[in-house]
């Protein structure tokens, strides 16, 4: 009988050996996602003084919804990753050791370098801001909530804001003309008075 292998999936990564290599040593590394995040690229794995610095370039595709119609979509994202991760255990001799800021990413004791935090902060970062699911899009009515990407409503069309409402009266005022006072009795007005 065969099995059928899967494609390795490559978001945990052993540093044990590079932590114990110089300052300034690298490697290259080819990242593919899981079940819990499908993303492809490489990253390059650089010792620095104190941490592992981690710089590539990576996409995936993720699943949200239409900011206007609320229609669920995915969006394809790329991105550039740099970040730095710190070791909680010195490789050497086996002691604890202080992460800089609270918020760092950091390294296990196992020496284990885990990815998938960084590339979610980053894939929703670069996620746009108004997310449609087509440029035309025309959303949902205000009143009755239907998608008018399907067609259009019943809905009487709204009546406006009641604030807007002393506008609305000077526009139809000017328009229709003030009662008693038309366009040529204003015009003849205006040339007497020169």
């Amino acid at each position: 009988m065969f099995a059928v292998l899967a494609k390795p999936t490559i978001m945990v990564i052993n540093v044990a050996q590079l932590l114990k290599e110089p300052v300034g040593s690298t490697r290259t590394v080819d990242v593919s996602g899981d079940e819990e995040l499908d993303v492809q690229g490489h990253v390059e794995l650089v010792r620095t003084d104190r941490s592992i610095l981690v710089r590539g370039r990576l996409s995936t595709d993720v699943e949200t919804t239409c900011s206007r119609c609320a229609c669920p979509i995915t969006c394809g994202v790329t991105f550039d990753v740099e970040e730095e991760f710190f070791p909680t255990i010195d490789v050497v001799s086996g002691m604890p050791l202080a992460v800089p800021e609270d918020d760092a990413f950091t390294i296990d004791e196992h020496h284990i370098l885990d990815l998938h935090e960084a590339v979610r902060q980053y894939a929703l970062l670069s996620l746009p801001i108004k997310r449609l699911c087509r440029f035309d899009c025309r959303g949902l009515c205000s009143a009755c909530g239907r998608n008018l990407n399907e067609g259009a409503c019943s809905c009487q069309s709204a009546s406006g804001d009641p604030r807007w409402a002393g506008l609305e009266q000077l526009f139809s005022a000017a328009e229709v003309g003030r009662p008693g006072v038309n366009s040529t009795n204003a015009a003849q007005r205006k040339l007497k008075r020169r």
